[in-house]
């Protein structure tokens, strides 16, 4: 049972132009909690060409939430934006991705000072302990999946449908070097099936386990229904960070999104065929399983936990009513709240949509999302701390 107790929100950007953060496996906010990172679009509804930009900032929640542009990119998607983030041991530098001379490439800028230093890879997510970074094809991911991946680099692989020198790269964000730590030829010739024959396969959605000593991810192949019509299927696997130890989390063709629990445990909306697609506890290196919630979610969500993890934080895809959903659930107690209940427009394209991809604040009293409820696409902030604050 889902009781309704909306929480008080507040728009914290504002027009005419738009405005969001991007993907939920990432803090918005700084350490100290006065502001929070933005990307600042001229448009909405349609697919970045290549060679627009989007401008990166930072939201002043003390002085009258004031946008404070800090950098400007060419390598952005509607989904993840730049991949901007904090870096773990500084936060006063922002790192995100960029494009040079036909390659895209990623920054380290100290947001006060305006120190940069470019790194030659992008990056998709950072380890914990601040020392590498995970990175992808964009362009492979532009193609396959669009709105997750850049236009307008050079792809070296794009006729190579299962690249043995392309997938996985581990970055060394200190001395700027990488090394392809898993391929795509590796992974499907490990876990072959006869429909990834003469298709493209890829990787997608990257994650360090909490302890930087693990990383997830996902690897995925083009289908077609009989119909003609495109589709996906979806491995997910655990490895060490440097590639050894590859292990199969989940073979059963659809893993969406997940987030790490604690340094073995992984929480996957998922197919198991005894089940169907429910939130799944997985346990890395084991094939013990737990549904959490049977059958409670009516979707797929963007899931996350609050830093004591007493509480998962997770939205919906458009329901009947038309309308994005957003969920704390107390673990110990089983209890759902929706907290809120935001309008979609249906009628932007896929790639574009506006998904809500909530965001804890580090303190856990706040909840960051990007809506367009209200018309343009815009952040806001949920005050959850009446909840969060009972433990």
């Amino acid at each position: 049972m889902i009781e309704k107790r909306h929480m008080p929100i507040t728009r914290v950007t504002d027009g005419p132009k738009y405005h969001f953060f991007g993907y939920f496996d990432k803090f918005p906010w700084n350490k100290s909690g006065r502001y929070l990172l933005a990307n600042e679009s001229d448009f909405m509804g349609r697919q970045p060409e290549a060679g627009e930009k989007l401008t990166l900032g930072m939201i002043d929640l003390e002085d009258k939430n004031r946008f404070i542009p800090f950098a400007e990119t060419k390598a952005w998607c509607w989904q993840q934006g730049c991949m901007l983030q904090y870096l773990a041991d500084d936060d006063n530098c922002v790192i995100y991705n960029d494009i040079e001379n036909g390659r895209f490439v990623s920054r380290i800028l100290n947001v006060f000072t305006g120190k940069m230093r470019t790194l030659h890879r992008p990056i998709y997510t950072l380890s914990p302990d601040g020392r590498y970074a995970l990175s992808l094809n964009f362009s492979r991911l532009d193609r396959e999946r669009p709105g997750y991946g850049y236009p307008g680099a050079v792809d070296e692989f794009e006729n190579d449908k299962i690249p043995a020198a392309d997938g996985l790269w581990l970055v060394d964000l200190k001395n700027d070097t990488s090394k392809l730590i898993i391929s795509v030829a590796e992974i499907t010739k490990m876990f072959y099936r006869s429909d990834m024959e003469d298709t493209p396969g890829w990787f997608n959605h990257l994650l360090f386990s909490p302890d930087s000593r693990r990383i997830a991810f996902f690897h995925r192949w083009r289908v077609w229904d009989k119909q003609g019509n495109p589709d996906m299927f979806t491995h997910m696997f655990t490895a060490n960070i440097d590639g050894s130890n590859i292990y199969p989390l989940n073979l059963e063709e659809f893993s969406s999104h997940y987030t790490w629990v604690d340094d073995r445990r992984i929480i996957n909306f998922s197919s198991r065929y005894l089940n169907g697609k429910q939130y799944y506890l997985y346990t890395d290196g084991s094939e013990k399983t737990e549904i959490i919630g049977k059958d409670e979610y009516p979707t797929d969500g963007h899931c996350s936990f609050s830093s004591d993890k007493k509480w998962m934080l997770t939205d919906t895809f458009p329901l009947e009513d038309g309308c994005h959903k957003i969920y704390l659930r107390h673990m110990a107690s089983g209890k759902i709240f929706e907290i809120g209940s935001f309008h979609c427009d249906p009628t932007y394209p896929g790639p574009t949509r506006c998904d809500q991809h909530p965001n804890w604040s580090r303190d856990d009293k706040y909840v960051c999302i990007d809506s367009a409820f209200e018309g343009p696409r815009q952040m806001y902030v949920i005050d959850v701390s009446s909840l969060t604050s009972q433990g």
